[in-house]
């Protein structure tokens, strides 16, 4: 395998090119988790790997329960399907629950202020209500418990780790919580191995080729935990050895790249990737889909990635939208000037956006190549 061939794969295998699904559901359970803390990042994240769907049919399977939106994992909000999303808490989020201790200790919530926030929380969403993050805040501070600097949307979150609450559909614009328990069918559990194996076996077939360090990464699971979920995947990976490190990808897609026929690499086709894709986002080393010089570009700092513009495989350029004029106005700034063909495929990905929001999209002339 070559860089080249990486990118081709993790393409296909995160299902932005080939073979796309057709329910929304099906996306987040194939992903394992999408990363939404950008909420109308995330909806593209999963529109952008379904066959012609539009926003609003992602953001129906929110309100039907068949995805959810929580922290599952790098104390970073994900949709997960809604059959995964205990058995994903109940193995992923002790490690960041212990991660975030001190914080919550710094802003003054010890473990005593979580005990009485949940009972607050029991009681306020019991009986299937659900209540905007304004009235969240307000239920701490009427039962004594300080929401300002942070302190509500950190004391939420924790909440949510351990399972009691998640987020549920908006009203209007703004998000609602919800009881996990009411809001969420029960489904089947899961021992911790087989959730170990679960996860490394989603992982690695929907973001694949990817190494170990890449899955520790998104996972955040420890060292131990992450080699000991490979291994209980077992014959559903593959291994292929490049320049001395080893990827891992479904056993179904390993292949010798020595056979790989003439032509392999398809030509260069766009796409544009919302803020946070996993694409982008989902791996701890991303040089073979980007060119580290330009890193800072895609990833600034103070954990923002931006909207990425891709060709072939690789990160060519940034992009930004606007909702203007009952239009879509897309702005791309390519690294460098752009291919005939790229232009082309570029204009093709702008349309494709503005059928998921359901209006004329604009291309914009671009901010220009640096």
């Amino acid at each position: 395998m070559t860089a080249a061939d990486i990118a081709l794969g993790r393409l296909r295998a995160q299902r932005i090119v080939g073979r796309k699904f057709e329910r929304p559901e099906e996306v987040v359970q194939w992903l394992g988790a999408v990363q939404a803390q950008d909420y109308a990042g995330g909806l593209w994240g999963v529109g952008l790997r379904l066959n012609g769907a539009t926003e609003d049919e992602v953001e129906r399977a929110v309100a039907e329960r068949k995805i959810v939106r929580t922290w599952p994992m790098r104390r970073t909000l994900h949709f997960v399907a809604a059959a995964d999303v205990r058995w994903m808490l109940r193995l992923l989020t002790p490690r960041v629950v212990a991660g975030s201790a001190q914080r919550l200790r710094y802003l003054g919530l010890d473990e005593s202020s979580v005990k009485r926030a949940k009972k607050l929380f029991e009681r306020a969403l019991g009986g299937g209500r659900r209540l905007t993050r304004r009235a969240m805040y307000e239920t701490l501070e009427r039962g004594g418990i300080p929401s300002n600097d942070g302190r509500g949307l950190h004391i939420i979150a924790r909440i949510a780790q351990d399972g009691l609450i998640c987020f549920g559909p908006r009203e209007g614009r703004q998000p609602t919580f919800a009881l996990l328990d009411e809001w969420v069918p029960k489904a089947v559990e899961l021992a911790r191995e087989e959730a170990l194996a679960e996860l490394a076996a989603r992982y690695f077939t929907s973001h694949g080729p990817a190494t170990q360090q890449d899955f520790a990464w998104w996972s955040g699971l420890a060292a131990a935990d992450v080699r000991a979920a490979i291994s209980l995947a077992g014959s559903r990976l593959a291994a292929e050895a490049v320049a001395g490190r080893t990827y891992w990808l479904a056993a179904s897609d390993a292949f010798d790249a020595a056979d790989a026929p003439p032509g392999a690499v398809a030509a260069p086709r766009v796409h544009l990737l919302p803020p946070f894709d996993e694409y982008t986002v989902a791996y701890r080393d991303r040089s073979a889909v980007l060119d580290p010089s330009r890193a800072r570009q895609i990833n600034p700092g103070n954990g923002v990635f931006s909207p990425a513009v891709v060709s072939g495989g690789r990160i060519v350029g940034t992009w930004k939208r606007e909702l203007k004029g009952g239009s879509v106005v897309i702005t791309p700034a390519p690294f460098t000037r752009l291919k005939r063909d790229e232009a082309r495929s570029l204009a093709e990905a702008a349309r494709r956006y503005g059928d998921f929001l359901k209006l004329p999209a604009v291309l914009a002339k671009d901010e220009g190549a640096g």
